[in-house]
């Protein structure tokens, strides 16, 4: 059945998990040096389900920066932190749940 969804048990094209589960996640976003005085923006705090290749992949290229996607966190080259920030509310995160 791979029209279904396994969650919600709708029809793929009628699902709605993941948009439920954008709007429940707590985001943390903080900015870090790393050796050599390199500033790097980390965005954790993601669901299990959520895709973070693709989302790290989107991020980085809406930014125009570098950056990788490491046990669980998006690190991106850079102070990015308030330019994510607008991304994620753009792609439909609630901004009350983005922490920093």
């Amino acid at each position: 059945m791979e029209g279904i969804c396994p969650k919600c048990g709708q029809p793929k094209e009628l699902c709605v998990c993941g948009e439920i589960a954008k709007e429940q996640q707590k985001i943390h976003l903080q900015v870090t040096r790393r050796r050599f005085g390199k500033t790097v923006t980390l965005i954790s705090g993601f669901d299990k389900s959520a895709d973070l290749n693709a989302l790290g992949k989107e991020l980085r290229k809406k930014l125009a920066c570098g950056g990788t996607v490491k046990n669980g966190v998006i690190e991106l080259q850079g102070d990015q932190k308030e330019r994510a920030k607008q991304m994620l509310i753009k792609m439909g995160y609630k901004e009350e749940l983005l922490d920093g």
